[in-house]
């Protein structure tokens, strides 16, 4: 079945996520992730991009960025490509790193981009890394509250602090004000509400399991299988998809248990 087509933004703007191959980690250190954003610096001095926003968690990445020069679809794989070189070089990596295709969606209007970043700014507070936005390291909202970030000059806020007022100093408390609003916001993400973590997942089925290792599951006879697949199936919050990657099996298999 071909891919469904990207739609296209008439803004240039856009919402992107990039995950870790089957939910794995894409940076297990600080120097992953300001490498990564180092390889992002880079990208926007040679496409002509704007960077509205970001933020890095573990195994997905979240991206607000404006086209430049370059397509989005061009500038994404030149920063993708770059990161997984730096990443076969320090850690032997083999393979993809990243899933095989990019998440996007189009910021049209100025009431969802602003939506967007501040829902990307409070990923971190919903993982529960962080008690406010403004406490982790990896994203663009200690540089709009007007902290040193990193790198320097990565942050386009110009045009996203001008939606609140022309002075910068008023617009930056405005923003902060809207940026730390409770909010039920949900964009592209790598998890949907009522939906649990893979760490999550992995702790509900480690407990259906009762004892079983979930490594061992795939290779069980066919009918004790299909009697603990089932129970996973069972499992709120879990789907068929995560299930399978957990467990390392098809979810077609999971699907007939």
């Amino acid at each position: 079945m071909p891919r469904e087509a990207r739609k296209k933004s008439r803004s240039g703007i856009y919402h992107v996520l990039l995950r870790g191959r089957d939910g794995q980690d894409i940076f297990h250190d600080d120097e992953d992730y300001a490498r990564f954003l180092d390889t992002l610096y880079s990208c926007k001095e040679k496409t002509g991009m704007e960077v509205y926003g970001w933020c890095l968690l573990n195994n997905h990445v979240h991206l607000l960025v404006k086209e430049g020069n370059e397509s989005l679809s061009g500038a994404i794989k030149r920063l993708s490509v770059s990161y997984v070189w730096f990443c076969k070089s320090k850690y032997g990596t083999k393979g993809p790193v990243f899933h095989d295709r990019f998440g996007s969606e189009a910021a049209e209007q100025d009431s969802s981009l602003l939506a967007m970043v501040r829902f990307i700014h409070q990923k971190p507070v919903r993982a529960g890394l962080v008690s406010y936005p403004g406490k982790w390291k990896w994203s663009s909202c200690r540089p709009y509250y007007g902290f040193p970030g990193y790198p320097d000059g990565l942050l386009d806020e110009a045009p996203i602090l001008s939606m609140f007022d022309s002075d910068t100093d008023l617009a930056r408390k405005l923003f902060i004000q809207f940026n730390e609003q409770e909010s039920s916001d949900w964009f592209m993400d790598e998890t949907r509400p009522g939906r649990l973590s893979d760490e999550e997942a992995v702790k509900a089925i480690e407990q259906a399991l009762e004892g079983y290792e979930i490594s061992l599951i795939r290779n069980l006879p066919a009918a004790e299988r299909n009697e603990i697949l089932r129970r996973i199936k069972a499992i709120e919050g879990v789907s068929l998809r995560q299930a399978a990657r957990i467990i390392g099996v098809s979810h077609v298999l999971i699907h007939r248990a």
